[in-house]
């Protein structure tokens, strides 16, 4: 089996195994008592923390162990508004950040705090001055991932946090997916990680909040992480984490050259094996192990159903791998194509081997997905100067699918009007435009549903 989904959750790493069970030997007293075993337990506590603020570039004291990458961000994100109330309420985020920095959005704007989205182009980065832009004399704070965890590419941190630290708001970074390649670039005021992200164990998260930043913790007061993180520490994970951050650190250069490589060569050969595939993301700012591609006429689920059943583990931001059947939020913002989506995230190690058959199977099991959705004849009529596609009921790919059937039956100039009421169409059918070269006029409403207007223009 061939597991390609690290962007999810690293396996664990080799050292970070060997110091989770040392530690549990070690480190099982509490660290904040005085006596030998409390003593001891502090001691791996202080130098768990040294060796990962070593890797994130801030003092030990900046940086508190939490529960979660999540909880480090909701931490991060509650602590940062709260402690510059004063400033303002307005909040700034990129469209295409991690759930977890959206969530804390969407409370802070239900508990009445203004929100700004800042939107972001076909590659999924943000736009320095766009984003600039957006700060306002009332932003309390503003929040960017490092890069992103579905396409991999990399945002451009460093100038968009000179341009917060001229508008004197701090800036919170996810570095959830890049920390275990290297340091956040510019000059960040708070960072947030997950170890399983770079091969530690699942259950330990890093908030760092950099000196001179306004800072009031919510919840309970507890003595513990700065009273950032409340409860006994998790001290053989945090020692697990630390450890195999510092591993991962050491073999990054050499390791990244080669999966770069790898990666590079499913971006180049996949549209060359399979018809109908957009492959998303920038081709050059990404982080090294991720690539992410579009199949036309493929539904997500069953696609990474077939490639499970060949061995292969890939996750996807498809719409149709979703139990709310809406597209990835990623994908919406970045204006690509949804359905058939494939997101292959290489773990350290992986093998060139492991790759080539990869490609060897992807093939056969797209051509075998299309198959089996056995595209169903499009009911069809004339209406006035144009073709009317009814695709009520039937969830994407299928509406998308039937345009590509009829587009060729109208002149060009002609259009197509596509009634569906499957939420995933309204992203799918404008990306299906952009693939193939024909006009998306637009959306119309209808009777149920909504009707989208395509011309075609070749």
């Amino acid at each position: 089996m061939s597991y390609f989904d690290a962007a999810s959750s690293a396996p664990l790493h080799p050292v970070a195994r060997q110091a989770l069970l040392a530690s549990l030997d070690e480190g099982w007293a509490d660290p904040a008592r005085l006596y030998r075993e409390g003593r001891r337990a502090r001691m791996l506590l202080d130098a768990a923390r040294e060796a990962a603020a070593e890797a994130v570039g801030c003092r030990p004291d900046e940086l508190s162990f939490t529960a979660s990458g999540t909880t480090a961000v909701h931490t991060g994100v509650a602590g940062a508004l709260a402690g510059r109330r004063r400033t303002g309420r307005h909040l700034i985020v990129s469209a295409v950040e991690h759930s977890s920095v959206l969530h804390a959005a969407d409370a802070h704007e239900g508990g009445g705090g203004s929100v700004t989205r800042v939107g972001v182009g076909r590659t999924g980065a943000v736009e320095p001055a766009v984003y600039a832009d957006a700060l306002r004399p009332d932003t309390a704070l503003a929040c960017l991932q490092s890069a992103n965890h579905e396409v991999g590419t990399v945002q451009p941190v460093a100038a968009v946090a000179e341009a917060c630290r001229a508008a004197r708001v701090p800036l919170l970074v996810d570095a959830a997916q890049s920390l275990g390649w290297g340091p956040v670039e510019g000059d960040w005021s708070l960072l947030a990680a997950s170890a399983h992200k770079w091969g530690g164990p699942s259950g330990v998260g890093l908030l760092v909040v950099r000196k001179g930043v306004r800072f009031a913790p919510q919840g309970p007061a507890d003595e513990r992480e700065s009273g950032r993180a409340a409860g006994f520490e998790n001290l053989p994970g945090i020692v697990a984490a630390a450890a195999s951050l510092r591993a991962v650190r050491a073999e990054a250069e050499q390791e990244a050259v080669r999966l770069r490589e790898l990666t590079e060569r499913i971006r180049v050969r996949v549209p060359r094996l399979v018809s109908d595939v957009e492959v998303v993301g920038d081709a050059e700012r990404r982080l090294p192990g991720i690539v992410t591609f579009s199949c036309l006429y493929v539904d997500g689920e069953t696609l990474l159903h077939e490639l499970d059943r060949e061995g292969f583990s890939v996750s996807s931001g498809s719409s149709c791998t979703s139990s709310t059947l809406t597209p990835s939020h990623v994908l919406k913002a970045m204006g690509v194509l949804s359905e058939g989506n494939v997101r292959v995230s290489l773990p350290a190690g992986t093998t060139e081997e492991d790759v080539e058959r990869f490609l060897a199977v992807l093939p056969g099991a797209v051509a075998g997905v299309r198959a089996k959705l056995g595209a169903p004849v499009p009911v069809t009529v004339r209406q006035e100067d144009a073709l009317v596609v009814d695709a009520l009921g039937k969830l994407c790919p299928l509406p998308v699918i039937e345009l590509a059937k009829v587009i060729g039956d109208v002149p060009v100039g002609g259009t197509v009007r596509v009634l569906a009421d499957d939420e995933a169409a309204r992203l799918d059918i404008p990306a299906w435009c952009a693939m193939r070269g024909q006009e998306y006029v637009g959306e119309e409403p209808a009777d149920r549903g909504s009707a989208y207007v395509v011309r075609r223009v070749s």
